[in-house]
């Protein structure tokens, strides 16, 4: 059976996990601004509790976006700086599936239904995906987008589950996505690594890893934005 070792820092919270021959080991914690601090103590600790070494791990999934443009990078970095020096593939997992299988994985969604996931993108806008959730597992249903709120009425994709959808994520805060009339909303629901380990493991099972030079965040939002952004923070706080 696969050992797994995953990380996501996409969004406040910072959680790592191992996935241990079906077991699922987490460490998370919620840490806004704290990542670069707490990643690599909490992965070094992990390992040590279950006295593992990273040579013992057969490889690194890691929540690869959409979410914090500063959070995606920590990961990467992080994730590279580890599968470097041991030579391990990486498997990056969209947290957007992660919101939804881990919805999932905790019943607290219906055994057959259509999920919209979707996550706070700052700037009056939201990263979102729609996946199909039976008893096989959680599907994927579209690209994943950067859009307001507001704009999502005139997609008839999503006009036509009016009253179906099952909403899961922060996004859902965003009083512009009542217009879809959600049939249940999960706005609590986190991306967790131990989500990340368990979709991780069946991707190496099915040898979807890719070497650690191929790895590559998705931002959907581009970095001049997030630079922009940046700079009207740095003046507000002048």
């Amino acid at each position: 059976m696969s050992k797994i070792l995953a990380l996501d820092t996409s969004t406040d919270a910072c959680s790592v996990a191992l996935y241990l021959e079906g077991e699922i080991i987490e460490d998370f914690q919620r840490a806004p601004r704290q990542h670069t601090q707490r990643l690599l103590p909490a992965v070094d600790g992990l390992l040590s509790q279950q006295k593992l070494r990273l040579r013992d791990i057969d490889a690194i999934a890691f929540g690869c976006g959409p979410g914090s443009f500063t959070g995606l990078r920590i990961c990467m970095s992080t994730v590279q700086g580890l599968a470097f020096g041991t030579d391990l593939p990486v498997i990056p997992v969209s947290t957007l599936l992660a919101l939804v299988a881990g919805a999932r994985r905790r019943r607290q969604l219906p055994a057959s239904c259509s999920v919209m996931a979707a996550l706070d993108a700052r700037m009056e806008q939201i990263y979102w995906g729609l996946f199909t959730v039976d008893g096989a597992g959680v599907v994927p249903n579209s690209a994943e987008f950067v859009s307001a709120p507001d704009a999502l009425d005139q997609r008839e994709d999503l006009v036509s589950l009016r009253g179906q959808l099952v909403g899961v994520g922060s996004g859902w805060c965003y009083p512009g996505l009542s217009c879809l009339a959600p049939a249940q909303v999960l706005t609590d629901a986190d991306c967790h690594a131990g989500d990340i380990a368990e979709l991780g493991a069946a991707c190496f099972l099915r040898g979807e890893t890719v070497p650690v030079l191929e790895a590559q965040p998705v931002y959907l939002r581009d970095e001049v934005t997030w630079q922009k952004r940046q700079r009207l923070r740095e003046r507000r706080a002048d």
